[in-house]
């Protein structure tokens, strides 16, 4: 049995991150998907990290919070030899941290906005904040588009830890703020993440749940079939 534990639910954009990264580094660890709705689970999970926030790997009882640096401490310690998310050379580690930080910030964040409100009742929910989180997107969009010329990932030619926050932060955004034909490289950009195996298979394993996002609506039909539920 494994040392690692990774906490996790598999609709969680920041769980797919890990999860992605996980399968591209060829670690082995047990996969504990967590309920917050029953209240047992919920207080034992606070009590391990008191923030409440997933994913959370826990090595040899040692909880390692905060999706980059469970990549990080993932790589270091764990990885299968030669498998790599953050390069050594240390210009090209910061490039990769850098896009790995603005995918999180400002694609994940807005579009988590809109989820958000989506879970308030009606009455409460804020129009305002859901058109400020969508423009949020657009210049996210346009700065994405700016870096992806002559690119084939967002930091360079090899897949990265910045790709891994890219997919689901995206596979996500798009559901609420679609690309435009004005994002010609991030249109092919999100084609050659969702073909990556790595993220094709975290999909694959969050697809069973998809009736349950709020925003599926959204989602193309290649993910998500409502006849289908």
């Amino acid at each position: 049995m494994s040392d690692l534990t990774l906490h996790y639910h598999p609709l969680s954009s920041y769980c797919h991150k890990v999860l992605i990264a996980v399968d591209i580094l060829g670690v082995e660890l047990q996969k504990r998907l967590i309920n917050l709705g029953d209240p047992a689970e919920r207080e034992a999970f606070f009590a391990l990290w008191p923030t409440g926030k997933m994913p959370l790997l826990v090595d040899r009882g040692r909880p390692i919070p905060e999706t980059s640096i469970i990549i990080e401490h993932l790589q270091r310690h764990h990885a299968r030899r030669a498998c790599a998310l953050i390069p050594d050379d240390h210009d090209a580690a910061l490039t990769v941290r850098l896009w790995d930080r603005l995918f999180d910030l400002y694609v994940m964040t807005p579009m988590q906005a809109f989820t958000a409100d989506l879970l308030k009742p009606e009455g409460d929910r804020d129009a305002r904040s859901v058109a400020r989180a969508g423009e949020g997107l657009k210049t996210a969009y346009a700065m994405i588009e700016r870096q992806l010329e002559g690119r084939t990932w967002i930091a360079g030619e090899a897949f990265s830890m910045a790709d891994c926050a890219a997919a689901p932060a995206l596979f996500y955004a798009v559901t609420y703020v679609p690309l435009s034909p004005q994002h010609g490289h991030l249109s092919a950009y999100f084609e050659r993440l969702m073909a990556h195996p790595s993220v094709a298979a975290t999909i694959e394993h969050a697809r069973p749940y998809f009736k349950f996002y709020p925003g599926r609506a959204g989602l193309s039909r290649r993910f998500f079939d409502p006849t289908g539920v």
